[in-house]
């Protein structure tokens, strides 16, 4: 297994580096602290597996791997992270990982996840496995009850959907961020992620596309 190792933190990254790369059947081909190293790493090395963290200091890690899989489709993307929350889960699933594992786990766990992939099984804990069973049969109860999803609110996750729907109802970076009590920067962050996932080249085509497919509340237009 070839392995592209991409996180900010270099103390936690030569760490794993070190012990995958003692794996008889394991290979680090590179390290990478940025999306945009991660971008040119993997255009030069062609791994067959990335294990990429969420927080990187010039973009999502999640975004990253979209990008990476819409030029190299059959790699193998399996998110290293610290964040729990199941709305980074399943984005993170949504849009082509292979894996989604916590920081926390024992190398022994790590290491069986990772070799597992070779066998074409998903590197997901059963604690993660579960709580994605349990979405997909929140989404199963509610196809009867629910109006017909569009696909934008399938590609966009639900923050993204909230900061949308504000702005196309006017309000600023610094009203939305205050509504959903995040900073300013994560507002700005969020309306990138949803111009670069609708091709969108601007926040005013955001809001035009936001009102022409109803996705505000048309009462308060």
């Amino acid at each position: 297994m070839n392995i592209l190792l991409v996180d900010d933190h270099v103390l936690f990254r030569e760490g794993v580096a070190s012990l995958l790369d003692a794996q008889p059947d394991m290979t680090i081909l590179g390290q990478a602290a940025t999306a945009a190293e991660a971008l040119a790493k993997t255009r030069e090395l062609l791994p067959d597996t990335i294990l990429m963290d969420i927080g990187l200091p010039d973009g999502s890690g999640i975004e990253t791997a979209r990008q990476i899989l819409n030029e190299f489709p059959g790699m193998n993307i399996v998110f290293l992270t610290v964040h729990e929350e199941d709305e980074r889960l399943f984005e993170a699933i949504r849009f082509g990982g292979k894996g989604y594992l916590l920081k926390n786990m024992r190398t022994s766990q790590l290491l069986d996840m990772l070799r597992g992939l070779d066998q074409g099984e998903a590197a997901i804990s059963r604690k993660m496995a579960s709580r994605i069973m349990d979405e997909f049969s929140r989404m199963r109860d509610k196809l009867d009850t629910q109006k017909p999803v569009k696909s934008e609110e399938i590609l966009l996750t639900t923050r993204e959907l909230d900061v949308l729907k504000l702005a196309a109802n006017g309000d600023t970076n610094q009203d939305i961020a205050g509504k959903l009590v995040i900073s300013i920067s994560t507002v700005k962050n969020h309306m990138r992620n949803i111009l670069s996932k609708l091709h969108l080249r601007n926040r005013r085509e955001a809001v035009a596309f936001a009102r022409r497919r109803g996705l505000i509340d048309p009462k308060k237009e």
